[in-house]
């Protein structure tokens, strides 16, 4: 158990208003002898964030901040992302990691605010999330004081936290009295499941654990066909209909859901070390996902394109491990920027029983030429330029193959 420091006089606790978060309001309180403020960030997590406050309240919080950050969320945090097309380990949409920066920028900005000198988080001393969260808030404040209880408490078992709970009089819902089959994180993006049941990676989730996809075999028969229109690289218009980021990313969720898209049960390397399973909904994000590339197709250069999938896994990574708030993170984020000033135009997808399939791009800067690649007769390629250029880039095999 760590040493615990008297020399706390206020902290920010990100607090969500169920049960850990509860207990660590209490135990701050406790053993810091300090005023606990709470901060609970609405990001579209499909609950009731209003419940927090007057539970706050009830613990004894005087102040109680309760924001909805959701179209900040997916305009600042999310469609940069999505710009770079980011994929952690190839099929992750970094639905959680792209949350933690946000709040702990709130976070941060709430201390210097009320004049707290300290700020806690929920996470465990085994996942990602701590790591998010304090690089975030050392990052944003180099000298604040950071308290995370479960690297600091011996309330190491369920059974434990309920017995803490029930002695400081904290409600508990009758759900958290049994052991939950499995922990979840939900937000506009996406929720994920993880944890007890999913443990084991040789066993099949339960179908009944989705929240806003139904399975592509109950999915409808006929399919769908959706219009997505960007602008700079961002989307900005769904049938037509132009959104709000936060109202956009909605929509995109309602749609891809009806057909059972962006399910992905994953076993990924978490940055503390160990390998851990997860599965993630994330309907919206997929869609998403599929008509960025698309349009991007016709729009960004060959070089631009590929130097962007090159840099893609690295962007990914530094996002997973919680480095959004880096200097690298922001050099890499103003390249991708910059390839999307011309990535302007419409794409149509086919959305059918799990699958995102584009039918059609469309783009007024668009660089695909139908004059170079027909294969009717044209006026503008000479087909005897290749012989030279594949000579020229066989040069250096054929001396090899005369060494030989």
């Amino acid at each position: 158990m760590a040493v615990i420091s008297k020399n706390i006089k206020k902290v920010v606790l990100a607090y969500s208003g169920g049960l850990d978060t509860s207990i660590i309001l209490r135990w701050l309180k406790e053993n810091y002898n300090c005023e606990v403020v709470t901060f609970t960030a609405d990001l579209g997590q499909g609950e009731e964030v209003e419940p927090a406050r007057e539970k706050a309240k009830l613990l004894g919080v005087k102040e109680i901040f309760i924001e909805d950050v959701r179209e900040e969320f997916v305009r600042d945090f999310v469609f940069p992302m999505f710009r770079a097309n980011a994929l952690y380990e190839g099929v992750y949409l970094l639905g959680t990691s792209i949350a933690r920066p946000l709040i702990a920028k709130r976070q941060i900005e709430i201390a210097e605010q009320v004049g707290a000198d300290a700020v806690s988080h929920g996470a465990t001393g085994k996942g990602n999330d701590q790591v998010r969260f304090e690089l975030g808030y050392y990052g944003l404040k180099p000298d604040i004081k950071v308290i995370a209880p479960w690297r600091e408490w011996d309330l190491t078992s369920r059974t434990k936290l309920i017995e803490y709970a029930e002695k400081h009089q904290i409600p508990i819902a009758m759900g958290k009295r049994g052991e939950a089959p499995y922990s979840m994180d939900a937000n506009l993006l996406h929720i994920s499941y993880e944890g007890r049941a999913l443990e084991n990676p040789w066993e099949p989730y339960s179908e009944e654990m989705f929240l806003r996809s139904v399975s592509p075999e109950n999915a409808p028969n006929d399919p769908e066909f959706i219009e997505v229109e960007f602008e700079k690289g961002d989307p900005i218009a769904v049938n037509g209909q132009k959104l709000s980021p936060a109202a956009l990313l909605t929509k995109l969720n309602e749609l891809g859901g009806k057909h059972g898209i962006g399910r992905l049960d994953l076993v990924e390397n978490r940055y503390v070390g160990m390998k851990s399973r997860g599965v993630y909904e994330t309907p919206g994000g997929t869609i998403l996902l599929t008509a960025h590339r698309a349009i991007e197709s016709i729009t960004l250069d060959r070089g631009a394109a590929h130097l962007k999938d090159d840099i893609m896994p690295r962007y990914a990574e530094l996002i997973y491990n919680g480095y959004w708030w880096s200097p690298e993170r922001k050099m890499l984020q103003a390249l991708i920027d910059e390839s999307q000033t011309f990535v302007n135009g419409v794409v149509r997808l086919k959305l059918y029983k799990g699958n995102t399939i584009v039918v059609g791009r469309k783009s007024a800067q668009s660089l695909y030429s139908e004059q170079h690649v027909t294969f009717e007769e044209d006026a503008v390629y000479d087909q005897h330029d290749a012989e030279g250029f594949i000579k020229l880039n066989a040069l250096r095999l054929r001396l090899l193959g005369l060494r030989k």
